[in-house]
């Protein structure tokens, strides 16, 4: 190792090691071990603009290992993102742009929210998907052989033992291998220690043939401090364009301290006497802290130089390229900029009810196949249910090594991969992508859907088979807790449309939002389609809640609220509560969160203060009370499903006329 290699890479060590060591928190083991591997891939091949970390054709990083973090920030303020020092000092302390673990949005050049183990594994991977879809679909090659590669970066991660261990990495890889994505390449800190202790506890598989019987290239550098030999895996990965990478780095957790290979290493601080024990062994002063040599900083901070060269060529690569193809150009433009073409939603259906009754599933799959011809970056597909989903793009491919630019992927039976695939193809840029699944399976999600939450991630998310509706397949596929809980939590915006036309207008919002996650909870079971004309559905929609259906008196002795496909029971019950003289206001509420964030003044005339209310959901009934209060009630299902005829079991459960009206008439007369 040259001096200044060492040099760079010390001071990376202990910029990481002091953090943990001044917030007496966090995990110093995986930044002594693997910071050379960091420096060689940020200092010899990242391509990126540090005075620009949003500039579209950089290459995208990501510490899959999140607990790293220290290592994360120490490279962010070296190489000269606007990451001061202080941030460092200031390590998982409130207010700091410096968590325990990475946050996307909360600092430049946090590509993902990572920490969850193999969550980063899976959204680096839909990353490469990103950059190979938007390769094909925008570069081009003029009449001269002119190449014009405007989209054209790798995606690199970081990754652990237990990144490995769990199961959504081996999903994720499955995936990424069968699309042969060969501008991914990941570096597998392999230091042989997890929390409890020797990964021979637990972990004893053959990783590399594991990753070959995925159809990845697999390299191996024995020593983890050996530059030259992680540069040259690198450069051997880059060149394999046919299959992703992954590269086995065998690492020391605590390099240099007393702590060394051993998992006391891992999430605790080294301790004041370690920490200098480890500085006199690797020739490191131990004052003062957070020491940063001028050679260091000096020779880290080129990447500001060639960041901006990097962008400038590409700057005028793109000046080339809109004279020589002008529309795609603007098109390329309208998705860089995270923009909508005009008349994006100009063949969007309004149904009508004379075509009957539809599922809202099926309303779904046709305005997605609307709205596919105008989003040429609208791209998506299933856990291995399209058909059932209706997610199909018809016309549109389907998405294999040898259909690159196809727009239906086959995501197989792996949710939870899906999930973060999805979230890595949002946080990337340039697409508008969509995941879908049964509304049970949304369990296998979860940690993705939670992550995609809290990164502001515009993931769809296609829920169908949303109640006990789905039937005859029983309690095991009938979801009961799962649309409650998705609704709990926050930025996540869960839709749980009445009909066609509340579907279209969900599915209208979730495409122009770029804040937020959409969960979309669509029924198996063909629902009533209401009348735009007679119904303010399109302004309803939008504002989460609204009254639907005004009761015949001027003043309603009772509120019906539903969502779903109890909305069309509670119309049911609104007419045989009128002829027996009770007046009842119907509202749909196909979103809670967007309900919520209307002003208080609106929320009180949709729901009456002084009106009883009833709501009605085939799930369970906690949450509900919010706006029912103390003195309503809850038409729910505080119990699981059963195996029957979908219109059967709800019948059986209380989710019928008879029982709305029954427990409507108990209120107003209470």
């Amino acid at each position: 190792m040259a001096d200044i290699d060492e040099l760079c890479v010390n001071t990376l060590r202990f910029l990481a090691a002091d953090a943990v060591q001044q917030a007496k928190s966090g995990h110093p083991g995986m930044p002594l071990g693997a910071a050379p591997m960091a420096y060689v891939l940020w200092d010899r091949f990242l391509k990126h603009n540090p005075r620009d970390p949003n500039w579209f054709d950089r290459d995208r990083f990501v510490l899959s290992a999140g607990h790293a973090s220290a290592l994360l920030y120490s490279l962010l303020h070296m190489y000269g993102y606007d990451f001061p020092l202080d941030e460092i000092k200031n390590f998982r302390q409130w207010g700091s742009i410096s968590p325990g673990h990475p946050e996307a949005q909360l600092a430049p050049g946090v590509e993902v929210t990572t920490g969850p183990l193999g969550q980063g594994f899976g959204m680096g991977v839909g990353m490469a998907f990103a950059e190979r879809f938007l390769a094909t679909q925008f570069n081009t090659t003029d009449d001269n052989g002119r190449e014009y590669n405007v989209v054209d970066h790798y995606t690199y991660a970081i990754c652990s033992d237990g990144d490995l261990m769990e199961g959504i990495s081996s999903e994720a890889a499955s995936f990424a291998g069968f699309l042969k994505l060969g501008k991914l390449i990941y570096l597998y800190d392999d230091n042989d220690i997890s929390i409890e202790g020797s990964t021979d506890l637990t972990f004893t598989e053959d990783v590399a043939a594991r990753f070959e019987a995925y159809d990845w290239q697999v390299l191996e550098v024995d020593d983890g401090n050996d530059l030259a030999a992680i540069e040259q895996a690198i450069r051997t990965a880059q060149g394999q364009t046919q299959r992703p990478s992954l590269i086995i780095v065998h690492t020391h957790i605590g390099y240099g301290s007393p702590k060394q290979d051993m998992a006391e290493a891992h999430g605790a601080p080294l301790g004041e006497e370690a920490l200098d024990a480890t500085k006199d062994n690797l020739g490191w002063p131990h004052q003062p802290r957070f020491h940063i040599p001028d050679q260091a900083q000096e020779h880290m901070q080129r990447a500001i130089m060639q960041g901006a060269d990097y962008q400038a060529h590409w700057e005028k690569l793109l000046e080339d390229y809109e004279k020589a193809d002008p529309e795609q150009a603007t098109a390329f433009a309208l998705i860089r900029a995270g923009q909508l073409p005009p008349d994006w939603d100009a063949d969007i259906p309004v149904f009508d009810p004379d075509e009957g009754p539809q599922a809202t599933r099926s309303s779904s799959g046709a305005v997605l196949n609307a709205l596919v011809g105008r989003l040429p970056n609208l791209v998506g597909g299933s856990a291995d249910l399209a058909p059932s989903n209706n997610t199909h793009l018809d016309g549109y491919g389907d998405m294999s090594p040898d259909q690159p630019g196809a727009r239906n992927i086959h995501f197989g039976v792996r949710e939870h991969a899906m999930a973060a695939i999805v979230n890595g193809m949002a946080q990337h840029g340039g697409l508008i992508p969509f995941g879908a699944t049964f509304l049970v399976f949304s369990d296998y999600m979860r940690p993705a859907l939670r992550i995609a939450a809290m990164m502001k991630a515009p993931s769809i998310f296609v829920f169908t088979h949303d109640s006990i509706g789905v039937g005859e397949d029983g309690p095991t596929h009938q979801p009961v807790e799962q649309i409650m809980s998705l609704r709990a939590i926050p930025n996540m915006a869960v839709f749980r449309p009445a009909d066609a036309n509340e579907t279209a207008q969900a599915w209208r919002l979730a495409i122009e939002w770029n804040d937020r996650p959409v969960a979309l909870a669509l029924s198996r079971q063909k629902l009533p389609i209401l009348d735009p004309n007679e119904y303010p559905i399109a302004e309803g929609t939008a504002r989460g809640a609204y009254v639907l259906s005004e009761a015949a008196a001027d003043t309603p002795q009772i509120i019906l609220i539903a969502t779903g496909s109890e909305v069309s029971l509670a119309l049911d019950a609104q007419d045989e509560l009128a002829k027996q003289s009770i007046a009842a206001r119907v509202v749909s509420m196909p979103c809670w969160e967007l309900f919520d964030q209307q002003p208080a003044e609106y929320r009180g005339q949709v729901l009456l203060p002084q009106v009883p209310k009833l709501a009605i959901e085939a799930g369970v009934s906690q949450g509900w009370w919010r706006y029912v209060g103390g003195d309503g009630d809850v038409i729910g299902l505080d119990r699981f499903g059963a195996s029957a005829p979908g219109d059967v079991v709800m019948e059986k459960l209380g989710l019928n006329v008879d029982n709305v009206v029954a427990r409507a008439r108990e209120l107003v007369s209470n």
